[in-house]
């Protein structure tokens, strides 16, 4: 058992000999491979050492933007803002055709105010103000501050509702209502002259007209109420 023993042992070693003379004999081919994989990084670096110039392309004109095709825009009109628009229609309609040298007109049977590019028509973002003007003023905004949309460029509208802030139903509801209004709505004309922004409470809705920080100040404001 013992002889046994011993010739396992002697045929394990000269096996591992065996092994490691074959690994010394292939070891140059390793050691060309390592050398390939050092050399890699290097050509990345090389690549990345190259420079690629970004395309420069050339602004395009007011007059390439335009298209031939005339925009069309429509804003539906609430049946509680039909008399409004009557009284102030010419007040609508001047800025809209004399400033933004746009198309407008009521249409009686889809009760919503159509708005249409012109040959005269220069700024191409002049339909969108005329919608955001037409828009504000449906929403109960006074004229006069729904011109500003027309006058400048980053004036902006958002809506929200109370349940999208906190889910109140009956007298919580209300109370919330009445805690934004204030007394007399001195809370409102409070948070209006302080962010600089105009504030319309329709029932649970809130439209605030002004510039994007103003909106998420005066926002902020009637949340934490």
């Amino acid at each position: 058992k013992q002889w046994y023993q011993r010739r396992v042992a002697i045929t394990a070693g000269n096996e591992y000999k065996s092994y490691l003379s074959s690994m010394t004999s292939s070891s140059p081919n390793m050691s060309g491979e390592t050398s390939r994989k050092r050399d890699r990084p290097e050509e990345m670096e090389l690549d990345e050492e190259v420079s690629h110039k970004k395309p420069m392309f050339p602004a395009l004109s007011a007059d390439k933007l335009k298209s031939n095709k005339s925009e069309f825009r429509k804003v539906p009109i609430p049946p509680h803002r039909y008399t409004p628009l009557k009284e102030n229609w010419m007040k609508l309609y001047t800025p809209i055709v004399e400033q933004l040298k746009l198309q407008i007109r009521f249409n009686v049977k889809s009760r919503n105010v159509e708005l249409k590019s012109s040959p005269e028509t220069t700024d191409i973002t002049s339909l969108q103000k005329a919608a955001d003007f037409v828009r504000a003023f449906t929403l109960g905004f006074d004229i006069d501050d729904c011109l500003a949309l027309v006058r400048l460029d980053d004036l902006f509208l958002e809506t929200f509702e109370i349940a999208d802030v906190k889910g109140l139903k009956g007298d919580h509801l209300a109370r919330a209502i009445g805690r934004i209004a204030g007394k007399g709505g001195r809370t409102k004309y409070t948070i209006e002259n302080v962010t600089k922004t105009r504030i319309v409470l329709a029932d649970s809705k809130i439209h605030i007209l002004g510039s994007f920080q103003n909106m998420r100040i005066a926002r902020t404001a009637i949340c934490n109420l």
